[in-house]
C-alpha cells in the first residue's frame, strides 16, 4: 500500500498531471481582460437592503480581492485534505478494490470522468439541502457579483467530496487519476463564472453546463434556487434539478453576508449552526439544525435571525 502512495503522492507533484495547475496561467489571463473590460462597472453602488446589483458583467475590487484570498487558501486546505485521501484511495486500491484499471486505457478515463460527474452531481447536491455540508460551501455562493473571480472563491473543507469520492479507487481507479479526474472538472468550471457569454449552440446548451446555467446556480431567486449542479447538465435534466435561464439572476445568498472578512465568510455557518444548537430545547430541534435543509426551524418557529437564510 505504501509503494501506492508514494508512487500517488509522485504523480500528483507532476505539473503535467494536474490540469490546474496548466490552467493556471489561463485563469489569470482570463480574468484579467473581463476585469479591464468591466472597469468602468466597478463599485456599483448598492440597494438600500444592503444588496450589491452590479451591472452586468460588472467587478468590485473587495469582492473579487476576497475570491482570490479564499481560492489562495483553499489550494493550502486541499492539499491537507488530499494527503488525507490519498491515504484511504490507496488502501481501497490495494485491499479492496477487485480489479485495477490501467490509466493508459480509453475506458478508464470515461469511467473516471463519467463517474466523478455523477458523484459531485451527488455531493453537490447535498451540499444544498444539508446544512452541515452547506455551512462548508456557501462561502463559494456568498458573492453578489458573477464573474471569473467568483470561480476562486473556493471552500476551505473538501471533506465531504473527498467521502464522495470513495466509490472510484473502490473500482479500480488509481488513487491520483481521481484528483485529476477533479482537477478536469475544475477547470471547466471557472470558465462557466461569467456574464460575458451568453447563450450557446443548443446542442451544447443541451449537455453541458454553461454560464447560462451556472448563473442559474448562483442566483437567489426563488426559482433558480438549488437548480444546475453538475458539469454535464444532462443529470440535472433526469434528475429533476434543471432550470432554464429566463431572466438576471440576483447573485449571493438569499440573504446578504455583508462582509469581505474570509474567516468569517467561511465560518460564518458553523456559527450559526452553534448558536441554533445552544438554543434547541430537544435532539430533535438539534438534529434539524445540524442535518435539516439550510433555514430548517421547527413548525412554529422561525429560523434564528442570526442564521444564514435558505440555500442561496
Amino acid at each position: 500500500m505504501w509503494e501506492t502512495l508514494l508512487e500517488s503522492w509522485k504523480s500528483l507533484l507532476e505539473p503535467l498531471h494536474d490540469p490546474v495547475t496548466l490552467a493556471i496561467p489561463a485563469f489569470v489571463i482570463f480574468l484579467a481582460i473581463e476585469w479591464f473590460a468591466a472597469r468602468a462597472l466597478e463599485d456599483h453602488p448598492d440597494d438600500a437592503d444592503g444588496r450589491a446589483r452590479p451591472a452586468q458583467g460588472g467587478y468590485r475590487s473587495a469582492d473579487a480581492r476576497t475570491s482570490v484570498l479564499l481560492g489562495l487558501v483553499s489550494i493550502a486546505t486541499s492539499t491537507f485534505w488530499k494527503v488525507l485521501a490519498l491515504i484511504g484511495y490507496s488502501a481501497i486500491w490495494v485491499y479492496l478494490a477487485p480489479w485495477h484499471l490501467s490509466p493508459t486505457a480509453w475506458y478508464t478515463w470515461v469511467i473516471l470522468l463519467l463517474g466523478i460527474d455523477v458523484l459531485y452531481y451527488a455531493y453537490h447536491r447535498i451540499a444544498h439541502r444539508v446544512r452541515v455540508i452547506w455551512a462548508t460551501h456557501q462561502a463559494h455562493h456568498s458573492s453578489e457579483y458573477f464573474n471569473f473571480s467568483t470561480a476562486l472563491r473556493q471552500k476551505w473543507n473538501n471533506s465531504g467530496e473527498i467521502i464522495m469520492w470513495l466509490p472510484l479507487p473502490f473500482l479500480g481507479i488509481p488513487p491520483w487519476m481521481v484528483f485529476v479526474g477533479f482537477s478536469v472538472s475544475l477547470v471547466y468550471q471557472f470558465f462557466v463564472h461569467t456574464e460575458r457569454v451568453g447563450k450557446l449552440w443548443r446542442p451544447i446548451e443541451f449537455i453541458f453546463n454553461t454560464p447560462s446555467h451556472h448563473r442559474v446556480h448562483h442566483g437567489s431567486d426563488a426559482e433558480y434556487l438549488d437548480r444546475n449542479y453538475a458539469v454535464l447538465i444532462i443529470w440535472d435534466r433526469m434528475f429533476g434539478t434543471f432550470a432554464a435561464e429566463t431572466h438576471r439572476p440576483t447573485y449571493g445568498l438569499t440573504t446578504p453576508v455583508g462582509t469581505y472578512n474570509i474567516w468569517k465568510l467561511q465560518t460564518r455557518e458553523y456559527a450559526a449552526i452553534a448558536r441554533d444548537w445552544k438554543a434547541s430545547t430537544s435532539w430533535r430541534q438539534r438534529a434539524g439544525y445540524v442535518f435539516g435543509p439550510p433555514g430548517w426551524a421547527p413548525k412554529a418557529e422561525v429560523t434564528s435571525a442570526e442564521s444564514t437564510a435558505p440555500s442561496h
